[in-house]
């Protein structure tokens, strides 16, 4: 059976439309609430935008209507209230965000046991357990918690104290969940922090800011000359960097430098990075010839999470910028990616600049495409021609991926080959069929 209400990540979509409401938010609630049972302590942060509030008061009601204590952490990043679950030995924690979605959206996250999001049986499961009608809401919480100091404390020790005295750093907060966390824990560790992105009012959330917005970010760093520039998305679980000459990175430079770190240090652990079929080919030829090995999953960071449980490998993570380090969190923390090559930059003395060469990436482009509907990709007639002769012509060359988003109503393309007049045909032959169906 498919979900109906999940996507890749959590339920997702228009504040006040027909899934995002509170009196869906309060169903969901009961649901997860008398699913995970017997009743225990749900804690729940969300991001800057408005509505989080309003969810907030109807996710307590149907927590509490399943008698569950709900305890609110506030504002706060994604992998700081996975922290908190997996700290405190609960059963279950929520995020009340729409990640780099536009303020009008909102949406809803699951962490279980040691912090681990649902996989798709178990949101299955939640789904069949919605009730017809909603608990009385809203509802306030049973008690507050300020989940952020534990949170930077831990990450603190990714480096010496006042190990980036005499940095500066740009930050993009995205007017999100990180505005009070990754800027004040650069400063702690001695650097100067340039803000941008950090001043939210509820409404602003990735308005031109963010992990999807970095052209600011570039303009920044090299107008104060600053060292390197990090920015995340609205919930901070992604990280993008910026190196010293206003060149963007993305999670699989980030990725590509810290495996081949880590595999010279004999740190990665089985030798395997975890990536997803987003991943340009050239992370794979990259740890291959470090001596390490790549696995790869489906889009979706809880995905390669589960990948990395099953072969026991320590780091992962998606080109969007979703990294995962096991020993900082179970789920993607943009923060804690941004430490970790902060790391490799102290102990080599190398820019970021320097330091991202080591990807040599294979041509690639990418589109997204809207949909009015999400019929399956093989009826879709003149698509499946296409992507067959071409996947046909590429051979071991290059590749490509077509799938729709999980949370969002739009058609996903990428296409990788050889050279950039290849895959730029091959793309636009994509996109052709791609409308021709589904428009």
């Amino acid at each position: 059976m498919n979900r109906r209400y999940f996507g890749t990540d959590g339920v997702r979509g228009e504040f006040g439309g027909a899934v995002i409401n509170p009196a869906f938010a309060a169903r969901l609630a009961e649901a997860a609430a008398r699913w995970r049972g017997p009743p225990g302590t749900v804690v729940i942060g969300r991001d800057t935008r408005e509505s989080g509030a309003v969810l907030l008061g109807a996710l307590t009601g149907g927590f509490q209507a399943a008698g569950w204590r709900v305890v609110d952490l506030g504002i706060l990043p994604t992998p700081a209230v996975a922290r908190a679950v997996r700290q405190q030995g609960l059963d279950l924690g929520v995020v009340i965000t729409a990640s780099h979605n536009p303020a009008r959206d909102n949406g809803i996250k699951f962490f279980g046991p040691g912090g681990i999001k649902f996989n798709d049986e178990e949101e299955r499961a939640i789904e069949a357990r919605l009730p017809a009608q909603p608990a009385s809401f809203p509802a306030p919480p049973d008690a507050t918690q300020d989940a952020i100091p534990d949170y930077l404390d831990a990450l603190a020790g990714v480096l010496p104290a006042a190990g980036l005295t005499g940095w500066k750093i740009v930050v993009d907060a995205a007017n999100g969940a990180t505005t009070q966390t990754t800027p004040v824990l650069l400063e702690r560790l001695g650097a100067e922090v340039v803000r941008i992105g950090a001043s939210p009012n509820g409404h602003n959330i990735n308005a031109d800011v963010g992990s999807e917005h970095p052209a600011q970010l570039a303009a920044r760093v090299v107008a104060t000359g600053a060292v390197v520039g990090i920015t995340h998305d609205g919930d901070g679980d992604r990280c993008v960097l910026c190196d010293e000459e206003g060149g963007i990175l993305d999670g699989d430079e980030i990725l590509t430098i810290l495996a081949q770190t880590a595999i010279r240090d004999g740190t990665l652990r089985q030798g395997i990075l975890v990536i997803t079929q987003q991943s340009n080919l050239g992370v794979d030829a990259v740890v291959k010839a470090a001596g390490g090995q790549v696995r790869r999953t489906d889009i979706g960071d809880r995905y390669v999470a589960e990948k990395m449980r099953e072969v026991a490998a320590s780091l992962g993570g998606e080109s969007s910028g979703h990294i995962i380090c096991d020993e900082i969190a179970p789920t993607g923390d943009g923060l804690g990616a941004a430490l970790k090559v902060l790391q490799v930059m102290l102990n080599s003395g190398a820019p970021l600049s320097q330091l991202r060469r080591v990807l040599k990436k294979f041509p690639q482009q990418t589109g997204a495409l809207p949909v009015a509907r999400k019929p399956p990709l093989n009826t879709c007639q003149q698509l499946a021609s296409v992507m067959s002769d071409l996947e046909r012509e590429l051979g071991d060359s290059g590749r490509l991926l077509v799938r729709y988003s999980g949370t969002e109503s739009k058609l996903r393309l990428l296409v990788e080959g050889p050279t950039e007049a290849v895959v730029a045909a091959a793309y636009e032959r994509l996109k052709t069929a791609a409308l021709a169906d589904l428009t």
